[in-house]
């Protein structure tokens, strides 16, 4: 079977594999459209804290597919089932898991990483971790429900944002459009910002959805938060820029006793003025991942149609060629590549 390879930093290669073969406890999923993301393009870069990810390794974590094979000892799936994967995998053992807390399990797993993934043609699923998709959603949208996951986390379980609510989402990647349009869905008064590397693709993708956007390169975004919050200030700001600066702009333009929830991962240290913070009580929260409730969130958001998954997914990117969907990521020319393996 066909796959992308991580071979290296910047390196990847498509190589056949031996097709995979379930075992008595596993479901064999053929892969239909599978994503390309944030921490897909910083494992690419090999970068700091992706180091120890052994390769080669086929990579792709957020997939959608259609069951082909079961396990003797398989009950829960049948062959034809439409299926996403809970990509991180938790322990169940650990303080965390039996916390209620499996999202920041201290022993995870993550498919693409820890074991090879889901940019091939078949992979292999334990059924605790895959979730079935109702028939009025087309696998290639069900591509987005892993991101999709992340996002209701942040808004539905980590933040306190209500319809009404003025929301600033900072950084327009696929994590910081799918936080704005599900906040957007609930009816917050949402605005995206980003850079001026953005007004190319993802600026006018935010557009599309009907969200209102601002690059701060080119305006002053404490005159966009006068203007928006009467000089009040947001009453919630998810930073999902992944850069240290973002928690430090959302507490200058979030409202004293509003809501900073930070889901990006900085790759370096920030500097927190701590005073305006405390005497503020601004809430400084954080989101992580997704669980299974909130895959079944994602997916019910889907199937309602209350996200424009197909405005959202770029499928214009082919298998044969994959290292031009990671640069043309890398340089914000694209925010959600999904890759097709339907027609291998």
């Amino acid at each position: 079977m066909k796959a992308i390879v991580h071979t290296g930093p910047r390196s990847i290669e498509i190589r056949e594999r031996e097709k995979a073969v379930p075992d008595d406890g596993e479901v064999l999923v053929r892969v239909h459209s599978a994503g390309l993301c944030g921490s897909d393009a910083h494992a690419y870069k090999y970068e700091d804290g992706y180091e120890w990810i052994p390769i080669p390794r086929i990579m792709g974590h957020e997939y959608s597919g259609e069951v082909v094979a079961v396990g003797d000892n398989v009950t829960d799936f049948a062959v034809g089932d439409s299926v996403v994967e809970e990509p991180i995998h938790d322990c169940g053992s650990c303080f965390q898991c039996k916390n209620g807390q499996p999202n920041v399990c201290q022993n995870f797993e993550i498919t693409g990483m820890h074991k090879d993934g889901a940019y091939t043609e078949f992979t292999t699923v334990k059924p605790r971790d895959l979730h079935k998709i109702p028939e009025n959603v087309p696998l290639g949208q069900a591509s987005i429900t892993e991101p999709l996951s992340i996002a209701t986390r942040a808004v539905f379980d980590q933040s306190n944002v209500t319809p009404g609510d003025t929301v600033l989402v900072e950084g327009p990647g696929p994590i910081g459009v799918l936080v704005a349009a599900v906040a957007d869905a609930m009816g917050a008064d949402v605005i995206v910002s980003g850079l001026g590397k953005d007004t190319e693709y993802r600026l006018p993708l935010v557009e599309r959805l009907g969200i209102e956007t601002v690059d701060i390169q080119t305006s002053d975004l404490s005159e966009t938060v006068d203007e928006r919050t009467d000089e009040i200030g947001f009453d919630v700001v998810f930073d999902t820029t992944g850069h240290q600066s973002g928690v430090e702009i959302a507490i200058d333009h979030v409202r004293k006793g509003g809501q900073v929830v930070v889901v990006g991962l900085p790759g370096a240290p920030s500097e927190v003025f701590m005073t305006p913070v405390v005497r503020g009580e601004v809430d400084l929260n954080t989101s992580y991942g997704s669980t299974w409730q909130n895959f079944e969130q994602a997916i019910r958001l889907l199937s309602a149609g209350a996200i424009d998954a197909d405005a959202i997914i770029d499928r214009s990117f082919s298998i044969d060629e994959p290292t031009s969907a990671f640069e043309a990521f890398l340089e914000s020319e694209t925010c959600k590549p999904v890759f097709s393996f339907t027609d291998l």
